[in-house]
């Protein structure tokens, strides 16, 4: 197929112009991202963003794996020696993978089955006979198929193997199995049983020891749930009809015709057929579909979770105190500079008696002096809200920001590469530390250096597809990076790997050439790094930052390709580009109207105007300070009809999770998110998002505490 061909096929499906969809395809297949065509292709796309964007390019794979088994499936037909035009054509018309190879079913080599022996023993005549209701007496028929040598020793030998064969036929025929899949959609049931001897073991899926649902009507976290539960042993899991006689009467309608003994065979074979193969081939497909439905649905939480932890708001280049709180151990404390580098590292005890407390109190005043301190980040683990007591006991000379930090995924990057690279010389409790101070001034640029599934703002994470999983959570990182842009002087080499075009290697070639030659000064001279061609450097250039460069435009989001044009707006109102920036007067006077050209429109224009405005701005939320109720430091404090301040840590499709400072999150069901009925949760609420709950139920035995939203924010 031509690309004109999957535009077409594109288009329809998604009701993106025709046009819009091919120029997306060109641009995908010559190279450009996902990012860099959403920023600066948009006359060419007419303006599609990056889920548009995404959609097209995963429908085209789609269609493009479509048409690679398509032309498998002709060849080896036609090695066969069987293809007809009429199966071609059958082949060549069909749009959806599973009708496909319902098409294939019948020519594709097979195992030892009940069918290839029968037809082994010669029976297929008369199983063409019955299945063909050829009017004759199947009895005196059968008779002659009767042979002790072959393994057929009477007449119901000899029908029953028919009978084996022509249940192989019902179950291979599309029109079938396209009735059975319709019938299982609307029809089949996911039912959970306890697995045998397993109740006690398997005491949390107690609520699905005895379960049934409607199948496609299940949520995608109950399938997940369910499917777990079978995983470890524990329950027994099945999608299947309550009223499997309706599946059989629907092949007996299509097959039977007649009455008499060959409609008693017929019955038999279509009986024999769903029970032995169609209805398991059916439930693997309905459990498939399920599945990979729940799991998409789980992945998207999961992406849209770590897009917003992401894109979190900074705190910018502030000098960090940040403690990683423990009791027995100790809180671990560093003090960073304004780009979050190592100072001063060292432990102090606040937990262990008055004596140590007030020691460690000293000891923070005296480093917030000398170090210049601007705020403080405490990990919100365990001692986390004994420790900011004992900050704010602290009599500092200036006013330093006190605040929890998430330190989710902090002791994963403490023993990772990343880490030993940075901090080689620093122990693991050192580099935790380290990563929760730099969390406030940047979280971005921290949480990158972690596996996302290792951040704890999952959904079943380790029970959907891995390589899927995988997929979205990397492009979601790719997404924020370059909505957000990259200081090319400063960025870490795992930072620089998610720039648009860029990859590991390119990044580590960035990086040693700043260290060799210095501070980028343009962006131009990316071009003398190794292996950055003229390709890269069009996919990249507009997504890394210059601050204080030579050019004013390389530390915007204007791209370099349209540096002439911004440079002819200065001089037609008589300015340089630095004045255009600093003076509204003069960008006032532009009708960017006059700029338009055949490859810029006013898209381009209005963005680069934008830019000139606040170049390089920061598209993330202002950094706001949050504090928990002070009378809550552990469950205990928690009690029915308190209204609390909380902080929105996780997001599930059941409803989010609400830090009260109580060392326990609790959850808002999302029933109880708003006065209204909510299909997701994003609706309503975002992670970080600083709410107000009501504390609706409190189970201390089993740590788990009920919130509600409704009338309260």
């Amino acid at each position: 197929m031509t690309i004109q061909d999957f535009a077409n096929k594109i288009s329809s499906q998604t009701n993106i112009s025709f046009r819009a969809v091919e120029n997306t395809i060109n641009l995908l297949e010559n190279g450009a991202t996902i990012p860099f065509i959403a920023r600066y292709r948009k006359e060419i796309t007419g303006g599609l963003d990056e889920v548009q964007i995404t959609q097209i390019r995963n429908l085209l794979i789609q269609f493009q794996e479509l048409e690679k088994r398509r032309k498998t499936i002709i060849d080896s037909i036609t090695e066969q020696g069987l293809l007809t035009k009429e199966l071609e054509s059958k082949i060549l018309s069909v749009q959806i993978m599973t009708e496909l190879e319902d098409l294939y079913l019948p020519y594709k080599p097979k195992r030892k089955t009940k069918a290839t022996i029968a037809i082994a023993k010669g029976l297929e005549p008369l199983a063409r006979v019955i299945f063909e209701e050829k009017n004759t007496d199947i009895d005196i028929f059968a008779e002659k198929f009767i042979d002790s040598e072959k393994g057929v020793e009477n007449i119901e030998s000899a029908l029953s193997g028919a009978r084996d064969i022509i249940a192989e036929w019902i179950n291979e025929n599309a029109l079938s199995r396209e009735r059975m899949r319709n019938y299982f959609k609307r029809n089949a049931f996911m039912s959970s049983k306890v697995s045998k001897g397993k109740e006690q073991e398997g005491e949390k899926y107690e609520n699905w020891f005895d379960w049934s649902e409607q199948a496609t009507k299940a949520p995608s976290h109950r399938i997940l749930a369910l499917l777990r539960g079978e995983e470890e042993g524990f329950l027994k899991v099945k999608f299947l009809p309550e009223a499997e006689e309706e599946a059989i009467e629907i092949l007996e309608k299509q097959y039977i015709h007649t009455r008499g003994r060959i409609a008693e065979e017929l019955e038999l074979a279509c009986k024999d057929s769903y029970k032995r193969l169609l209805s398991n081939s059916m439930e693997t497909e309905i459990r498939s579909l399920l599945k990979d439905k729940a799991d998409d649905e789980a992945i998207h939480v999961f992406a849209e979770n770590l897009r917003q932890l992401l894109m979190a708001s900074p705190l910018g280049q502030k000098r960090v105190l940040a403690l990683d709180p423990g009791y027995r151990t100790g809180c671990k404390l560093v003090c960073l500079d304004a780009q979050g580098q190592l100072l001063h590292n060292q432990t102090i005890y606040p937990h262990s008696s008055v004596r140590e407390e007030n020691e460690a109190i000293l000891i923070l005043e005296n480093l917030v002096k000398a170090y210049n301190i601007e705020a403080i980040a405490i990990g919100n683990g365990t001692a986390g809200r004994e420790t900011e007591f004992v900050v704010k006991k602290c009599n500092f000379y200036s006013s330093p920001i006190i605040t929890l930090v998430n330190e989710s995924g902090a002791s994963v990057y403490s023993a990772s590469e990343v880490a030993r690279e940075e901090f080689g010389d620093y122990d693991l409790t050192v580099r935790g530390s380290v990563s929760i101070g730099r969390r406030l001034i940047d979280p971005l640029s921290e949480l990158v250096k972690i596996d996302p599934k290792s951040i704890g703002v999952g959904q079943y994470q380790h029970d959907v597809n891995q390589n899927k999983l995988q997929k979205s959570l990397e492009e979601t990182v790719i997404s924020c990076v370059n909505q957000v842009g990259v200081d090319l002087n400063t960025a870490s080499k795992e930072l620089l790997t998610y720039v648009s075009g860029v990859g590991p290697v390119l990044a580590k070639n960035i990086v040693e050439y700043r260290n060799e030659n210095g501070a980028f000064k343009t962006r131009k001279e990316l071009l003398k790094v190794k292996r950055f061609g003229d390709k890269v450097f069009e996919q990249a250039a507009g997504f890394l930052r210059i601050r204080e460069g030579k050019n004013p435009l390389d530390a915007s989001a204007v791209h370099p390709e349209r540096y002439d044009l911004v440079d002819k707006m200065a001089k037609s109102v008589g300015c340089t580009i630095t004045e255009l920036i600093h003076d509204r007067e003069k960008r006032s006077q532009i009708n960017i109207k006059e700029f338009i050209t055949p490859d810029c429109g006013l898209p381009t224009l209005q963005d680069i105007m934008k830019e000139l405005e606040k170049p390089g701005r920061d598209v993330r939320t202002k950094f706001e300070v949050f504090e928990f109720n002070k009378d809550v430091n552990n469950i205990n404090d928690v009690h029915e009809g308190m209204i609390l301040p909380g902080i929105v840590t996780n997001i599930t499709a059941f409803g989010a999770f609400v830090d009260i400072g109580a060392h326990q999150d609790g959850l808002v069901h999302i029933s109880h998110l708003a006065n209204k009925f909510i299909y997701d949760p994003n609706d309503i609420v975002k992670i970080n998002q600083k709410v107000t709950v009501k504390v609706i139920g409190v189970d201390i035995q089993k740590k788990r505490i009920s919130l509600s939203m409704k009338e309260v924010n």
